[in-house]
């Protein structure tokens, strides 16, 4: 809903309200986390909320994760496609995860949408999404990358109705859950979902009883133009031309195939920018296809960090940028292409988006490529306490890029996910899975006045037999982050099976369904960082800080750096 009030315009209330949106998303944020059961939601924070207006604008959204924008984004434009204004009512929830038919990213990620009426008048929306470990499908964790289409990947839900009068449709509920490994995780964490977005409302309301519904309409419409104008004059300060850049990745998700190219030619425009993702590669034959949520998300994520962070998340944010990309292309699949293992190809296009910044942005503001992937591990079985299957999932860390005034920080998410590991004791209390290794790989970060961020080993032993594991990676066989101004690329990665014989196996980046004995183990090492100009202009002392913490080996660093490890070991003398 729009208004004909003039906008606030005093930058000091402007902030205020800011802040009091976000403190509406911060509590939801904790509300979902603190009250979660799976180990995924409240110890990870895989999850993210939003606040949305009657007419579908982003108005608020919380800090989680970049890649669930595109997902509440598309959610919140399903709801308002399937159902008229005037058939939503107070008290109605509604869930989805459809990539095709309700606007999602992938089946994991499940959104809840609820209405918030003022005094009979439907006003805003509240919203948030959870990664649910298990969504049904073929494989436990319901990704995998060979993956050939989307029935394969679990329950498809288009946007219905999981609430009416306040009160949840367990019927429907039932069978959403029924259909997932461990039902009795999901009904909680959905029932969950759908408390979080009532405590929001509810906080909305507040808001508006004690501001006014015009005042704050008013401030919205304020605050949306107001970050509309930000951007444009951030991008008019950009010099104007067509600026390209292409990743790689491993394979399509099947393996034995071409490398993937993931390209995009960014123009300056007159207060636009275009994103052209022509010349990547052909739909995916695998599940790492990229839908349309996702992808905005990728865009949208990358323009915010490297033009400026502090830009409030809003519809502001989208209005001033135009996406392009060729029906039928891994960027921009057909139905029912799978799109499992999205968070791959997401966190390669936006290491694409910040590489075609590196012409576009001075020196001091660009950085080399990160790890750019989002490897994740997955490990199931049969649940000890209860009926159902256990099923857990990690996101691995890895290095993050090379800047001019700092090197990349060692094992942390970059670009689309920022959710937290699973402390080790909460892991071995949870499964019948130990933690072997939890460390920094030495060497895996590129070289360079500045070094690239390090890559993380985590190796977990089965305790039990019959455990099914799976990974999704990628940068183990061509791709890779490179670096910039002379800096080295970063290690690649790989995945180590390890048997009780003591023998060891190289596995694939994609590698599902694997039945491990009790005592085997598995290892990921991810991908470090680029580093960031000349190696041999290394300050002596930082290099004698690496080779003192063993971020770089004696062996290695004597390779690169040449005559310099003597002055830096001297230094320390």
């Amino acid at each position: 809903m729009t208004t004909q009030t003039p906008a606030l315009r005093d930058p000091i209330e402007m902030e205020v309200f800011i802040n009091r949106l976000l403190s509406i998303t911060e509590d939801m944020n904790n509300t979902l986390v603190r009250s979660s059961f799976s180990t995924n939601i409240k110890e990870r924070k895989d999850c993210s909320v939003a606040l949305f207006d009657a007419t579908g604008r982003l108005v608020a959204q919380g800090t989680q994760i970049p890649l669930h924008l595109g997902s509440l984004n598309g959610a919140m434009r399903a709801v308002l496609d399937q159902y008229p204004i005037a058939q939503i009512k107070p008290g109605d929830a509604f869930i989805s995860n459809d990539p095709y038919l309700a606007g999602g990213s992938h089946l994991p990620d499940i959104n809840i949408v609820t209405p918030v009426f003022h005094e009979g008048q439907l006003v805003f929306f509240t919203a948030n999404v959870g990664h649910h470990a298990d969504v049904g499908g073929s494989v436990p964790g319901s990704i995998a990358g060979s993956l050939r289409t989307v029935f394969e990947e679990g329950i498809r839900i288009p946007v219905v109705r999981i609430a009416r009068d306040g009160v949840i449709q367990e019927d429907l509920l039932r069978l959403i859950c029924s259909n997932t490994r461990d039902p009795e995780e999901r009904w909680l964490d959905l029932k969950v979902q759908v408390a979080t977005n009532q405590r929001g409302a509810t906080a909305v309301q507040g808001l508006l009883t004690q501001m006014g519904l015009e005042r704050a309409l008013t401030a919205v419409e304020d605050l949306i133009q107001y970050t509309r104008s930000r951007l444009e004059r951030r991008i008019s300060e950009l010099n104007p031309g067509t600026y390209s850049f292409a990743h790689m990745m491993d394979d399509d998700g099947l393996g034995g195939g071409d490398p993937v190219r993931l390209q995009v030619a960014v123009t300056v425009l007159e207060g636009r920018l275009r994103f052209d993702f022509s010349g990547s590669g052909a739909q995916a034959r695998g599940a790492m296809n990229l839908p349309e949520s996702a992808l905005k998300a990728c865009v949208y994520y990358a323009v915010k960090a490297l033009l400026d962070p502090e830009l409030a998340a809003n519809s502001g944010l989208f209005e001033p940028l135009e996406i392009v990309a060729p029906t039928g292309s891994i960027v921009n699949p057909q139905a029912p292409a799978a799109v499992g293992a999205r968070s791959l190809t997401a966190q390669k296009v936006a290491g694409a988006i910040f590489g075609a910044f590196r012409e576009a942005l001075p020196q001091s503001r660009i950085m080399a490529s990160g790890n750019d992937v989002c490897p994740a591990i997955v490990f199931s079985g049969r649940l000890a306490s209860r009926p159902g299957d256990f099923v857990y999932l990690e996101t691995v860390a890895g290095g993050s890029g090379a800047r001019d005034d700092m090197d990349g920080m060692d094992g942390v998410h970059v670009h689309m996910t920022n959710s937290s590991n699973l402390p080790v004791e909460a892991l071995e209390n949870e499964y019948p899975l130990r933690v072997e290794r939890y460390a920094l790989v030495s060497d895996s970060g590129g070289a360079g006045r500045q070094r690239g961020g390090m890559a993380v080993a985590r190796e977990i032993r089965a305790l039990a037999d019959g455990i099914i594991f799976s990974a999704r990676s990628d940068n183990h066989v061509v791709g890779r982050a490179s670096g910039v101004l002379g800096g080295g690329d970063g290690r690649q990665a790989r995945l180590v099976y390890k048997r009780t014989d003591g023998s060891e196996e190289i596995m694939s980046s994609k590698t599902a369904g694997l039945r491990m004995a009790s005592g085997e183990s598995v290892c990921l090492e991810t991908s470090g960082a680029g580093g960031f100009g000349n190696p041999k202009d290394r300050a002596a002392t930082a290099l004698a800080d690496d080779l003192h913490d063993e971020r770089v080996s004696l062996a290695a660093a004597r390779k690169i750096y040449g005559d310099l490890v003597d002055r830096a070991l001297a230094s320390k003398a």
